[in-house]
């Protein structure tokens, strides 16, 4: 295992729907199964991790976003791609009612789903880098000591227009899609010696 990728999924793997919860809205992100293929090829283990709010608002339930994944999934493996592990976040700390209406260590910034992937392996190496869209997986990625790219896909032009300088000079790297992204750590990020920023 060369390295671990986290991928946001809305606006990263598929096409950005606020709030996502019918299958028949479910659309690749063109050359994204290309870019989990190449990853997968080249000895990097691929987990998904996505906060999914919808779940605590009452528009989406658990079976629901199962079948969404399930789907995603063989989307994607119809084009030769493969993702080791799904994990997301049903909860958010105010909207919503009922159980999942509630703060949580899983939900992204917080770590909760990286150390539920790193978990499953054995062998934890030390590159590590999330792919996403927005702030939230530009400070997971700090906050779990891997290397942040972003995406301009989904929000991910908008992210950039407010990132502040602090925060820009700790990405890794800004790709133009998740194939680029994955054309960068195979060529740069991969190399033993580059780490996340501190």
């Amino acid at each position: 295992m060369r390295g671990i990728v986290f991928l946001d999924r809305d606006g990263t793997i598929n096409e950005e729907v606020e709030y996502l919860h019918r299958v028949e809205d479910l659309q690749l992100i063109p050359n994204a199964a290309k870019a989990i293929k190449a990853l997968n090829h080249a000895g990097f283990k691929v987990f998904v991790v996505t906060n999914q709010s919808a779940i605590a608002r009452g528009i989406l339930t658990e079976t629901e976003l199962g079948k969404i994944h399930e789907t995603l999934r063989k989307m994607l493996e119809k084009e030769g791609a493969h993702v080791d592990g799904w994990f997301y976040c049903p909860h958010h700390p105010e909207a919503g009612s009922g159980p999942f209406a509630q703060k949580c260590s899983c939900r992204k910034p917080n770590v909760g789903m990286i150390e539920q992937a790193l978990s499953r392996l054995n062998h934890q190496p030390e590159n590590k880098f999330v792919i996403g869209d927005s702030l939230v997986d530009i400070q997971l990625a700090l906050n779990s000591k891997a290397v942040p790219i972003l995406v301009k896909t989904g929000h991910g032009l908008s992210t950039l227009k407010a990132l502040v300088q602090p925060i820009k000079k700790r990405v890794g790297y800004i790709a133009e899609d998740l194939f680029d992204a994955a054309k960068w750590i195979l060529k740069k990020g991969a190399n033993s010696s580059f780490r996340a920023i501190p």
